[in-house]
């Protein structure tokens, strides 16, 4: 039984009200103006055509919409023809999954993966870029680019070296440890964009020399901060002088030979100490921070604090000519009038050894700061190579006819520059091969070599510095065209180049001289190790950390990329100590024994097959095996060889 429809609910209204057929007219007029048609008019306030005359229900409701918030974007502009109406949700259609047979079992996921770890600020594509709250978009979404040659700079690991069989969860670690590191380098490749600091060097106008440019040139070039780091000394009453720079490149400390000791912040010209030790002073050299001091006078050597208070006097370390700190290890490198090397802990107050050189008198000595090995320069013209855990030096090199003069080491550990008395300044490449690059023969022999952060070498001779510089930090200097030339009012006694400036301080017998040489130091500097800005709060913080993170004495090596490897000797004794106390060898592979199927397939005649087939495949591997060996071996000898030897033959390993 059909019911008729309410009126405003189903069916249109009637039709003899006025009142309804005047909303109706204004309304049709009112969306003509508007451009819709009579459908979307229909859509657009609620009507349903049906099989009366299609008027509209519900006229006298209105349409009220979500009220916008300034975060969201506008809406997109309603194509013509469209209608202004909410928009209508899309039916979802689902697809038929595949039937699932009872007897396919999903495959097992593998416990290794085969693809190294994404980073974690990779680009996601899938990812909608988010809003702001006042609605802007980032016009560049993702992490910054980072440059391809750069992360190849850091990157620490070699891919192509490959750990032979290792174990399914040993070669997962070592792909994570591979991701890992591979998203460090690119972090730092990207952070050295914000390093905006440059370089830059002294340069003539028309192929002018610049070994003929004077220091009174350069101060009036340079602007008002960079001409007061250059300063003359006159102290000719207690020379002559040693100096040494903190590694923070702000502090200063002087050492004259006649007594006088004195520490100062040569940046700001303030004095910390000044005191008169009343005794010959041989050498002077700060440790891990400016608040210690050592001092190398003619008997003992003493340690004072920066307000000049005697702390300890170390008895053991006499006749001290030389002190080197290094500051990774909290050692004390003492070389004494005895002819013994003595390493001192600063952080404990114990002497770690002592080291008998057996070349009598030890007085020149540097130490190469990438491995902390020390070097010695003997009377023989021969130049040692020393560790505390070594008893005997760890190489010797011939390097002059007479004797040493002056050692000095560059800051990545590739070159060493060393003099003698044959007045020849040499070269040499310290990568293995100990061999010198060049050689240069000076009118008087250099007394004092120093390395710049970046790589420019200085020789004091006589009263003279000469400045060499190469092509850029690593890279080996030119010795035929000085860089620099200055003329002192005394003989060289200490030559030092301040960190993190491009300043060379010279102790000679009138006094200190700070010089300018452009492009020697390093321009961008690390905050949490070396920072000349830091507070005292800062400074002790970060020697708890150093204290922390100290380095044993007996890890310093030549090579200390070797101690990231495994010690394959040791391993395979281990391995064979292990094998003779189980009667067994526990790594070894346990013979083939086939698995018992059902259904009666597990007959004899089949296990027997199949131990066959398996020893069989193990056969030809090893035979084929044995053969890529023997034409390897073949390839090898039947290599024509060279009917004139080369000059380069010396450099092939």
């Amino acid at each position: 039984m059909e019911t008729a429809p309410k009126p405003g609910r189903g069916g249109p209204p009637k039709e003899d009200k006025p009142q309804a057929k005047r909303k109706v007219a204004a309304w049709v007029e009112a969306n003509a103006a508007l451009g819709l048609g009579a459908s979307d008019r229909a859509r657009a306030r609620g009507f349903r055509s049906g099989s009366g005359s299609g008027l509209p229900i519900g006229l006298g409701l209105r349409v009220r919409r979500k009220p916008q918030r300034y975060w969201e974007g506008e809406a997109p502009p309603a194509a013509a023809g469209a209608s202004p109406g909410p928009p209508r949700k899309k039916a979802r259609t689902r697809e038929p999954r595949p039937p699932r047979s009872k007897s396919a079992h999903p495959a097992k996921k593998s416990r290794l993966r085969q693809k190294p770890r994404a980073p974690k600020d990779a680009p996601d594509p899938k990812r909608r870029p988010q809003r702001t709250l006042s609605g802007a978009q980032d016009p560049f979404p993702g992490p910054a680019p980072a440059p391809v040659e750069g992360a190849r700079k850091f990157c620490r690991i070699d891919k192509s070296r490959t750990l032979p069989h290792s174990k399914p969860k040993t070669r997962s670690k070592l792909e994570t440890a591979e991701a890992q590191e591979e998203e460090a380098s690119v972090r730092a490749a990207r952070a050295e964009l914000l390093l905006t600091e440059e370089p830059g060097f002294l340069e003539g106008e028309d192929g002018e020399d610049t070994a003929k440019i004077l220091q009174t040139d350069v101060v009036g070039a340079v602007d008002i901060a960079s001409a007061a780091k250059h300063f003359d000394l006159n102290l000719r009453q207690f020379g002559p002088y040693r100096l040494n720079y903190s590694r923070t490149g702000r502090h200063l400390a002087l050492g004259g030979r006649r007594g006088h000791v004195a520490a100062l912040d040569w940046v700001t010209k303030k004095l910390m100490c000044e005191i008169n030790v009343m005794e010959a002073v041989q050498d002077i050299h700060f440790l891990h921070s400016e608040a210690l001091l050592a001092v190398a006078q003619n008997r003992w050597l003493y340690i004072y604090d920066n307000q000049g208070i005697e702390l300890h006097c170390i008895r053991r370390c006499d006749r001290v000519t030389r002190l080197e700190f290094l500051p990774f290890h909290f050692l004390l490198a003492t070389c004494s009038e005895t002819g013994f090397l003595t390493y001192l802990d600063v952080s404990v107050g114990k002497i770690v050894t002592a080291l008998n050189a057996r070349a009598g008198r030890l007085s020149v000595m540097a130490q190469n700061p990438y491995n902390a090995v020390i070097h010695l320069g003997h009377s023989n013209g021969t130049v040692s190579l020393w560790s505390p855990a070594v008893k005997e030096p760890l190489a010797k090199i011939l390097c002059h006819r007479g004797a040493v003069r002056a050692v000095a080491v560059d800051s990545t550990g590739t070159y060493m520059a060393t003099s003698g008395l044959d007045h020849q300044l040499k070269i040499f490449d310290l990568r293995g091969t100990f061999q010198p690059l060049s050689a240069r023969t000076l009118p008087q022999g250099a007394g004092h070599v120093a390395f710049s952060q970046r790589g420019l070498l200085a020789a004091g001779m006589g009263d003279v510095v000469n400045i060499w510089a190469g092509q850029g930090k690593a890279s080996s200097p030119s010795l035929e065209q000085p860089y620099l030339t200055h003329r002192l009012s005394g003989r060289v006694h200490g030559l030092q180049f301040c960190p993190f400036e491009d300043v060379l301080g010279v102790g000679h017998s009138g006094g200190i001289t700070s010089m300018l040489v452009p492009g020697s130091a390093e321009p961008n500097f690390d905050g949490l190790e070396n920072n000349p800005y830091r507070s005292r709060k800062q400074r002790q913080e970060w020697e708890v950390k150093a204290l922390l993170e100290k380095v044993p004495a007996e890890l310093i090596c030549l090579d200390p990329r070797a101690l990231a490897e495994v010690d394959v000797v040791s391993l395979e004794q281990q391995k064979k100590e292990r094998i003779e106390r189980l009667g067994y060898d526990p790594d070894a592979k346990a013979p083939f024994q086939p698995k018992a199927k059902q259904k009666g397939r597990s007959s004899t005649a089949s296990l027997v097959k199949r131990k066959k087939k398996v020893m069989d495949q193990e056969h030809r591997d090893k035979v084929r095996q044995s053969l890529e060996q023997q034409q390897q071996q073949k390839q090898e000898t039947t290599k024509p060889p060279r009917a004139r030897p080369s000059a380069l033959d010396r450099f092939v390993r």
